[in-house]
C-alpha cells in the first residue's frame, strides 16, 4: 500500500506541475499529429517493397529511424520545458522546440539507436517463436530501464548521445534498483483511467444500435486518447523530477509534497 500511495502522490505532484503550465501538454499532442503524419508518408513505400530485399530493409529503417526521431524530438522538447518549469521559470511551446532544436545531434543519434534496437528485438520475436517474445520483452523492459533517462540526461547535461547512454546506466546502477515507480505506478494509473472508456467501448459494441455504438465508441476512443496524451505529459515531467534527484540529490520544490527519494529502491547487495 506504501507504494501505491507513494505513485499517487508522484503523479498529484506532477499534475500539479502540469496544471501550473498546461502549455506542456500540446507537445505530446503535437508529436502525435507528426508521427501520425509520418507513419502515413511511409505507408504506401513500406507495402511496395514489403520484401526481404534490399528496398524493404531500407524502407523499414527509414520508417524506424523517421517516427523515432519524431517521438524523441517532441519528449526532448518537453523534457526541457519540465525542467525549466521546476527550475523555477516559466517555458513556451516555442522555448521548449528551439531547446528540442538545438538537441539535433543527440536526437538524431538516439533515434538511430533506438530504431536500430527496435528493429532487433522485432526480428527476435518474429523469428524465434514464443521464446523470442520472452527474449524480446524481458530485453526491451531491461533497455527502457538502463536508458530512461538518457533525454534528460543530454538535455540537461549536454553533450552526445553515447555518454547519455552510459550516464543513464549510471545512474540507473546506482539508485534505482529493481523498483522503478514511473514505468510500472504511471502505467497503471493510466490504466485505471482507461478502463472506463474501455468499458464503454465494448458496450457500443455489444448494443448494436447503430447510432448509439458510434457515438459511444467515438467517445471512448476520444477518453483513451486524452488519457494517453496526459500520462505521457505526466511521465515526462516525473522523468525529468526524477533526474534532477538523482543526479543532484535535491528533490524539486514541485515534488516537495511527495516521496520522490521513495522511488529509488536501492538493490539488494
Amino acid at each position: 500500500m506504501g507504494r501505491i500511495r507513494n505513485t499517487i502522490a508522484l503523479a498529484k505532484a506532477s499534475w500539479q506541475v502540469l496544471l501550473s503550465d498546461k502549455e506542456l501538454i500540446w507537445l505530446p499532442v503535437l508529436s502525435g499529429i507528426a508521427a501520425i503524419i509520418m507513419g502515413a508518408t511511409f505507408i504506401l513505400p513500406v507495402v511496395l517493397t514489403s520484401s526481404d530485399g534490399p528496398l524493404g530493409w531500407i524502407a523499414a529503417a527509414a520508417f524506424y529511424f523517421t517516427t523515432s526521431f519524431v517521438v524523441i524530438f517532441f519528449n526532448t522538447a518537453l523534457v526541457s520545458a519540465a525542467h525549466e518549469r521546476l527550475a523555477g521559470g516559466d517555458p513556451t511551446i516555442k522555448s521548449a522546440i528551439g531547446a528540442a532544436v538545438s538537441h539535433l545531434p543527440a536526437i538524431a543519434g538516439w533515434a538511430a539507436i533506438s530504431a536500430t534496437v527496435s528493429a532487433i528485438l522485432k526480428a527476435i520475436e518474429e523469428r524465434a517463436g514464443i521464446v523470442g517474445s520472452i527474449v524480446s520483452s524481458i530485453a526491451g523492459l531491461a533497455w527502457t530501464l538502463v536508458t530512461f533517462l538518457v533525454i534528460p540526461v543530454y538535455v540537461i547535461e549536454g553533450g552526445g548521445v553515447v555518454p547519455a547512454i552510459k550516464r543513464s546506466a549510471n545512474l540507473f546502477k546506482a539508485t534505482w534498483g529493481e523498483n522503478m515507480v514511473a514505468n510500472v505506478g504511471f502505467g497503471i494509473i493510466g490504466f485505471l483511467a482507461m478502463l472506463p472508456f474501455i468499458l464503454l467501448a465494448i458496450l457500443a459494441i455489444m448494443s448494436q444500435v447503430g447510432g448509439l455504438a458510434v457515438a459511444g465508441i467515438i467517445v471512448a476512443v476520444v477518453g483513451i486518447v486524452a488519457v494517453t496524451i496526459v500520462m505521457s505529459t505526466l511521465s515526462g515531467i516525473f522523468q525529468t523530477a526524477l533526474y534532477m534527484y538523482a543526479s543532484t540529490g535535491t528533490v524539486p520544490a514541485a515534488f516537495a509534497s511527495a516521496d520522490l527519494p521513495g522511488a529509488f529502491r536501492p538493490k539488494r547487495r
